[in-house]
């Protein structure tokens, strides 16, 4: 029996795990879309090692590792929101990147990933959360539809040449503050 994958944090000596997951599995989910000298640019880019070591020490944002055999197989990143809509503000967060290795898919492992996450985007007090999702992304938009988000706007995202149509997902705070009495109440019932 394979023991369970665990989720922790990310710290700065964890930089280079960070970039290389990240690297493979934007490849392995979206490489077929782009020309080679596009995605490698974009990689150098958004996943570079220098660009990943500034991410996990700015105090704003936060990412964690899926660890499961010895290897990392999954990660997400969160942080304040940069996505383009008139209602984002300076208090919102973001779920910037939420990625498994395809072999790791569909266990509950993205379900368990996807709470560690929204607890620290919801730690100091409930607040919105976006999403940006490629709009043939049909998984994702239900794994965060059954999760209460709701397909607010749409934007380019750019991969050289390439301009994908990107769906932007949001959750009000309000109904994470609503979950979490929800569930106290249903706790203090069944105490």
């Amino acid at each position: 029996m394979m023991p369970e994958p665990t989720i922790r944090r990310a710290g700065p000596a964890d930089a280079e795990a960070l970039a290389k997951i990240g690297a493979a599995t934007f490849t392995e989910t979206f490489a077929h879309l782009y020309r080679p000298e596009d995605l490698r640019a974009f990689l150098e880019e958004a996943y570079g090692l220098d660009q990943t070591r500034r991410n996990l020490v700015d105090p704003r944002r936060a990412a964690w590792l899926v660890e499961a055999e010895g290897k990392v197989v999954g990660y997400a990143e969160a942080g304040p929101c940069g996505l383009p809509h008139d209602d984002v503000t300076p208090a919102c967060g973001e779920l910037k990147r939420f990625y498994l290795l395809k072999s790791w898919q569909g266990g509950g492992m993205g379900a368990r990933l996807f709470d560690e996450v929204v607890a620290w985007l919801q730690a100091n007090g409930p607040r919105d959360v976006w999403i940006g999702v490629w709009s043939e992304n049909h998984g994702a938009q239900r794994f965060y539809g059954r999760r209460g988000f709701e397909n607010v706007g749409e934007y380019g995202f750019r991969v050289g040449q390439t301009v994908d149509h990107e769906f932007i997902l949001r959750r009000r705070g309000e109904s994470f503050a609503r979950n979490v009495a929800e569930t106290a109440k249903d706790e203090h019932i069944s105490a």
